[in-house]
């Protein structure tokens, strides 16, 4: 398939010969190397649904949109898609920003939007599927096993957003829990400038840490840990953990830089099952054998094959009837069964921890031994480290 937006086709030409979905994420600016991945994860599962017949016989037909850093953009653009375009869901969105931008226009047209990122939690809206980790499926474990390898003195560095405010006030609470250390805590600017980042990274050799978590997003990850490295602080002596760091990220960094940063998340293309070797070959076949998906393009895949689930099921693409098919639904995918949880619309996942390598491949050095229900409230998750 052309990656480029399909949009002349007749809103009544589509209803008749195909699915309307919209395609949701940002293309330039400083989430587009995070973005890019979903958007190419998209688009593998649409070809594989296409190629396979759609669905009862219609062809889902993708309308891209490629927002800007602005997240009032995201809210127009899925205005744009459903009022004009007429599409039965929205798979799109990255940050917090922009989910929280999209999200009273579904509600209010009863649009479906799927969300495939790590988020920090505390949402639930009827009109959104939440196919990304929440922090108990993320944050929790990969403390734990920070605690249990590295030392409980935490330096919390983060994008000045909603996701890594909200990420790191969970962590406090849970640092307050195991008897851990906040050693420092700051937050940068989108596109820091040189001088920003010196300053943090003063601030983080100062405090003597036994590990940095950050949560820094999009291209500023690379940004962050090449000054880290430029200051001799590095991943290979001083831990540094990540919630957001896939490949795409880690590949804009030096690889001194890169070399032994971890991060938690349920997806590396390293994990031996017939599913995921079927996805990595059809990505590569795709982008390039030097290209490897990362955990963004791997959920943003799973969550179109769910929405497929969904209308099949139910018959039909209205957001009532897909809805109520994906209550408690099971799907194969490449980083194994997920199920949708009929109270809270989130995933069940199975979380793993990577280290990367120079190359800016994952080695998976821990996993859960199996999926974890998703908890986005942190009712009733345990708290065993102490």
């Amino acid at each position: 398939m052309n990656d480029a937006p399909i949009s002349t086709l007749a809103a009544r030409t589509v209803e008749e010969t195909g699915i309307a979905v919209g395609v949701l994420f940002a293309q330039s600016g400083h989430m587009a190397v995070t973005e890019e991945a979903m958007l190419r994860g998209t688009l593998i599962a649409i070809d594989e649904i296409n190629g396979a017949g759609g669905i009862e016989g219609r062809m889902l037909i993708p309308y891209i949109e490629s927002p800007l850093d602005d997240h009032i953009n995201y809210r127009d653009l899925a205005t744009k898609l459903i009022v004009h375009d007429h599409v039965s869901a929205i798979f799109g969105c990255c940050s917090s920003a922009s989910r929280k931008a999209v999200l009273p226009v579904v509600e209010r047209h009863d649009t479906l939007l799927f969300y495939p990122s790590v988020y920090e939690g505390f949402e639930y809206s009827p009109n959104v599927i939440y196919s990304g980790p929440t922090p108990s499926q993320s944050v929790v474990p990969l403390l734990e096993y920070l605690f249990s390898t590295c030392g409980r003195k935490v330096f919390l560095i983060g994008s000045n957003y909603v996701f890594a405010r909200e990420i790191n006030r969970i962590t406090r609470e849970f640092l307050e829990e195991s008897e851990a250390i906040v050693a420092g805590e700051l937050y940068l600017d989108f596109s820091p400038s040189a001088a920003q980042l010196r300053v943090a990274v003063e601030q983080v050799a100062k405090a003597r840490a036994d590990l940095i978590l950050s949560t820094v997003v999009g291209e500023d990850t690379a940004a962050l840990l090449n000054a880290c490295n430029a200051h001799g602080i590095r991943a290979s002596s001083t831990p540094v953990a990540t919630l957001t760091a896939g490949e795409g990220e880690l590949a804009r960094a030096v690889p001194r830089a890169r070399e032994g940063v971890l991060t938690a998340n349920p997806y590396f293309p390293a994990i031996d099952t017939p599913e995921n070797r079927a996805f990595v070959e059809r990505y590569q076949q795709r982008y390039g054998l030097a290209e490897w998906p990362s955990m963004y393009a791997a959920s943003a895949y799973s969550q179109v094959h769910l929405f497929a689930l969904g209308v099949r099921q139910a018959g039909a693409t209205d957001t009532g009837a897909v809805l109520a098919a994906l209550q408690g639904a099971r799907l194969g995918t490449p980083h194994g069964e997920i199920v949708v949880d009929a109270e809270n619309n989130h995933v069940s996942l199975q979380p793993r921890i990577g280290r990367a390598r120079p190359d800016g491949s994952f080695e998976i050095i821990w996993e859960a031994q199996s999926a974890v229900q998703p908890d986005p409230y942190l009712v009733s998750y345990n708290r065993h480290v102490r």
